[in-house]
């Protein structure tokens, strides 16, 4: 039983308002990484980014909640040291084995529909202006068949890194209530997996790998879509508190006002230190700054009070900003949209964060090491996994464009028409022939 049992009764009727209100986070983000690429990349981006939430949608429930399943649920365990550890689920595929009269268990799924719909997208920020639609749906359907729900198992269906608490007696075992493990972290490791595949576009590094800047097409898409992000980004955290980390809904506020204070806090970090690097803010580094608050705060949100979120936001903005520079300037990661810096440098920080501002837990120094062990999974299987996948896949079904493409923009190519047919888009000013 949790401590918040005596709010329960009110737990699902929230969660079937709020639900509904997440694919707004998806559509703002789908904005951003349209407005953030090409103008002759356009369309592409956004049927592209269509086809991979539907992508997601079928391999998450087709195969997906098989291997994630519910907290409680049947799953394959090994013992260590006299503990049982919990590291895949086994539910029936095709959603056979979920009761439809279960409401919490319908609303788990709903939930992660959208939820790996947005892991989805982001890989898709990164891989902007040269990455094949087809390659990008297999490529999905790897991510939402197995990577997404195998992690998301280990943190949210009772697996080992949950465990780590009871097994071990680390704090409450490894805490992520809104995803910043499970959707952000795993989409931006994903992401640097696909640009260190497919490379950078071409013309970004000229001779001596110095980088020319390709601005993106739509600032005031990318701003809009930063402000739509917001609803459906409180949203998910809130559900994800309440059905994945035992909050209260009388919580939702406080919840809310989290989130806020961390997108606020990190948009205005980034904005202040675009002004006194370039003399003038940056519109795109504020909406990133803005999105890797969101991002920060999925992992805190029901855990720390309004100021420490202040505190995170301010980091992550920060860090988002500076990190887009390592990457793109002296690391040759071409990412058009930030997606690494935002969505798994900002969502690393937020886990940490759990550890070193979550208040009400007894023992600090456990929370903190199930936050690293957490991390330190991310970084040492997820990522290499991820790799791999999308490696073996590359040597079926090459995931880049080829030079066509490169010449012509993605909508010509793959689509054979642009977003904006009445204007002079194909300039090849950024292109090397």
């Amino acid at each position: 039983m949790t401590p918040f049992a005596a709010d329960y009764d009110l737990s699902l009727p929230a969660c079937i308002v709020l639900v509904p209100m997440v694919p707004l986070a998806l559509a703002g983000l789908v904005l951003m990484n349209s407005g953030l690429g090409r103008t002759r990349s356009a369309a592409h981006s956004m049927l592209a980014s269509l086809a991979a939430i539907a992508v997601a949608a079928l391999a998450y429930c087709i195969f997906g909640f098989s291997w994630e399943g519910v907290a409680g649920g049947p799953a394959h365990t090994f013992i260590v040291g006299g503990r049982p550890w919990d590291w895949l689920a086994r539910a029936p595929l095709c959603l056979r084995g979920m009761a439809p009269g279960n409401i919490r268990e319908t609303l788990e799924v709903l939930l992660q529909v959208f939820a790996v719909g947005l892991a989805a997208l982001i890989p898709l920020s990164a891989g902007a202006d040269r990455w094949r639609m087809s390659a990008s749906c297999l490529s999905t359907a790897l991510l939402a068949g197995w990577t997404y729900p195998l992690f998301a198992h280990w943190v949210w269906g009772g697996g080992w890194l949950a465990q780590l608490g009871s097994n071990y007696g680390l704090g409450r075992g490894f805490l992520d209530a809104g995803g910043a493990s499970t959707i952000q972290v795993v989409g931006g490791l994903t992401a640097l997996n696909i640009v260190w595949i497919i490379g950078p576009r071409r013309g970004k590094y000229a001779e001596g790998g110095i980088a020319s800047a390709i601005p993106g097409h739509n600032i005031v898409y990318v701003l809009f879509g930063a402000l739509l992000v917001v609803p459906g980004w409180i949203a998910l955290n809130t559900t994800g508190a309440i059905l994945f980390a035992g909050a209260a809904p009388a919580q939702s506020a406080m919840i809310a006002i989290n989130t806020v204070l961390s997108a606020a806090a990190a948009c205005m970090a980034a904005l202040i230190i675009t002004r006194i690097r370039f003399a003038k803010p940056d519109a795109s580094l504020c909406a990133n700054g803005w999105v890797s608050g969101l991002v920060a705060s999925s992992a805190v949100c029901a855990f720390v009070s309004p100021l420490s979120a202040i505190g995170i936001g301010l980091v992550a903005g920060a860090l988002a900003t500076f990190a887009v520079e390592l990457l793109e300037l002296r690391m040759a990661v071409d990412d058009p949209g930030g997606a690494i810096s935002v969505h798994a440098v900002a969502g690393i920080w937020g886990l940490l964060a759990v550890g070193l501002f979550a208040g009400g837990q007894q023992d600090h120094a456990g929370q903190l090491l199930a936050q690293v062990v957490g991390v330190a999974t991310l970084l040492g299987v997820v990522l290499p996994m991820s790799y791999g996948l999308n490696w073996l896949l590359d040597r079926f079904c090459p995931q880049r464009t080829d030079r066509e493409g490169d010449r012509l923009g993605m909508d010509l190519h793959e689509l054979g028409a642009g977003a904006y047919p009445e204007f002079m888009i194909h300039s090849d000013e950024f292109v090397q022939r």
